[in-house]
């Protein structure tokens, strides 16, 4: 009987888990540069199986020795995306701050008026991925979010206003925080050095990095490395609220689906 059960489960069990680990790939990746060539390397499996299916030896020869310097290839080039995805493995959602709407409102109140003002800011929210480094970088605040703190560090006529501040759980860590620039160099003029830090820490962890041009007031977010621009604080309270706020009690298809949406939606209106 227990042979009966266990030969009718463990077929069930390997589909879940191998569509979990795919999934899992898929929420690692999605957003990033690595999650086009991810795609292409999924249509070059299906021709490989298919070319398998027919006996054509010739392709199948060619297609397993691009494969085999394809991996290669593809650690090498997306090592930042690599890095990110093996640290979140093993972790605990650590945003569950975000949910309290008045600590979500002090960061849209702060930004919204430092845009109004023409203030340079460079803000990131860690999640997942922990940022200490970064924090040891800079002044060690250790203090309640709140608009008029931020407001205050990023004053032009303050000392703490070069740098980044990192928020941490319910906390601002630090403030004059340095973040690594991004390599990446088909980016226009326009984009400044706290937009390249935000792209630069964000290509390096899962953490979300706000920034207010000092030139333009724009507001530009960064996930993933990508960075969108020209948001109005509603698009940037639709982003946060869609990073931070999933929806509870969703089934894995339906959340895949739903995030893909949101974040689609959002990096085809300013993705460089």
């Amino acid at each position: 009987m227990f042979q009966l059960i266990l030969s009718i489960w463990r077929p069930v069990v390997e589909i879940l888990v191998i569509w979990a680990m795919i999934y899992s790939v898929i929420r690692f990746f999605q957003g990033t540069r690595a999650m086009q060539v991810l795609l292409g390397l999924l249509i070059l499996v299906i021709l490989f199986l298919v070319a398998k299916f027919f006996e054509l030896n010739s392709i199948i020869w060619v297609m397993s020795k691009l494969f085999a310097v394809g991996v290669v290839a593809f650690l090498i080039i997306f090592q930042p995306e690599m890095r990110r995805a093996l640290a979140r493995i093993g972790t605990t959602m650590s945003n569950g701050f975000l949910r309290q709407k008045g600590l979500l409102g002090e960061i849209l109140r702060a930004v919204d008026h430092m845009s109004r003002q023409r203030i340079g800011a460079l803000i990131a929210i860690e999640r997942d991925t922990g940022l200490k480094n970064y924090i040891e970088s800079g002044m060690m605040i250790d203090a309640k979010v709140g608009a008029e703190l931020l407001w205050s560090i990023f004053d032009p006529h303050t000392p703490t206003h070069d740098g980044g501040v990192i928020i941490s759980g319910d906390r601002i860590a630090s403030c004059g925080s340095l973040f690594p620039l991004t390599q990446t160099f088909d980016l226009p003029p326009s984009v400044g050095t706290r937009h390249r830090a935000a792209i630069g820490l964000t290509e390096e962890n899962d953490s979300v990095c706000i920034v207010v041009s000092e030139e333009t007031g724009n507001i530009s977010v960064a996930v993933a490395g990508n960075l969108t621009r020209a948001l109005d604080a509603e698009d940037l309270k639709k982003i946060l609220e869609g990073l931070f706020h999933p929806a509870e009690n969703k089934n894995l298809i339906q959340d895949f689906l739903d995030r893909n949406k949101k974040f689609f939606r959002f990096y085809k209106r300013g993705n460089l």
